[in-house]
């Protein structure tokens, strides 16, 4: 393509590559010029423009973005169609953001005139939700630099896992100082947090902070329908021998995975009975803000499998917004009450 600034006359059949206002005479950006327009600048004394005209094998803005969304749209991605140089990608079905990080970044490597942008990767979406967005920076690029484009994608790159599991079982241990409010804001927080997964709390029990009797519990929910189960302790785990982890074991399970680099959220738990999956709530989880647990809850909910490994990596961006309720905040010092 050839950009510059030429005589009006010669821009001829090129596109104005920026906005023109001349008295009366407006032209912009984009516009092919025509014999017409060019009249009307040259009557409103404009000698000049910067145009950008087409040469063969170029490939214009809109194709070539929709080209390179269409390649990237994997399962339960849409891409829309194209305007300016740019082709938005959606969600067909809520579930959660999955993205070929090095695919993405070897893409935007490959020349500066082609880009695309995502939505983090792990991201929980609803239906219809902008997912990415492909952009061509200039009018037109040479068709062997889409190709280069198109190979460096290879395949679809972005995906949606939808939820799968809609049925949770929650469990909630109380001592004597845990007040009943506490618990009953605590359902109410994760009944919300459920809500854009299309998921629902089945089944809600509260028993005694004891392994045993926890134990029986756990091995209750799952023998039944529950997809998921979740355990909030009247106490925090504070190792793994501690009431939780040890109930999960009584009752046949196994514990994946306790603690995580996400503040709040250090205290998490992973394990399984059954092949159901449990999470052993850190006490932050009981705060409607964002917190290390919903990262876990909604891969659990979209079925995606989460491992020591995964868990370990959340380090970097896991420093989140504290929260004040919490027993002991991060700065130290007194925390706001529970009610």
């Amino acid at each position: 393509m050839r950009f510059g600034l030429v005589p009006v006359a010669e821009a001829i059949g090129a596109l104005a590559a920026h906005s023109v206002r001349a008295g009366t005479t407006m032209v912009k950006k984009g516009t092919l010029v025509t014999p017409e327009i060019a009249m009307q600048l040259k009557q409103a004394g404009v000698e000049r423009l910067i145009a950008a005209r087409f040469e063969p094998g170029d490939v214009s803005e809109d194709e070539a973005a929709w080209r390179l969304a269409q390649s990237l749209a994997g399962e339960n991605v849409v891409a829309e169609a194209p305007f300016t140089g740019r082709s938005n990608l959606h969600a067909k079905a809520s579930g959660m953001l999955l993205i070929d990080v090095d695919t993405i970044n070897g893409f935007n490597a490959v020349d500066e005139a082609m880009t695309v942008a995502t939505l983090p990767a792990y991201k929980p979406v609803i239906v219809g939700e902008m997912v990415g967005t492909v952009k061509i920076i200039p009018y037109a690029i040479p068709e062997i630099l889409l190709q280069n484009g198109l190979v460096a994608i290879g395949r679809e790159a972005l995906r949606i896992a939808p939820y799968a599991r809609c049925s949770v079982g929650l469990v909630s241990t109380v001592l004597p100082g845990l007040k009943p409010s506490v618990i009953d804001k605590t359902v109410a927080v994760l009944a919300r947090r459920l809500k854009p997964a299309n998921a629902r709390i089945v089944r809600d029990c509260r028993v005694s902070h004891d392994a045993a009797v926890l134990a029986q519990e756990l091995s209750d929910l799952a023998e039944g329908d529950t997809q998921l189960i979740i355990v909030f302790g009247a106490s925090a785990i504070a190792d793994r021998r501690d009431v939780i982890p040890s109930a999960i074991e009584m009752a046949g399970g196994r514990v994946e995975h306790f603690g995580m680099p996400v503040d709040p959220g250090n205290l998490l738990l992973v394990g399984s009975i059954a092949g159901k999956p449990v999470i052993g709530a850190p006490g932050c989880a009981r705060s409607p803000k964002e917190n290390g647990f919903d990262w876990i809850l909604h891969r659990l909910l979209a079925d995606i499998p989460v491992t020591r490994a995964d868990i370990m990596s959340l380090g970097v961006g896991g420093l989140l917004m504290e929260i004040v309720s919490r027993p002991q905040p991060r700065e130290g010092g007194e925390s706001e009450a529970e009610e």
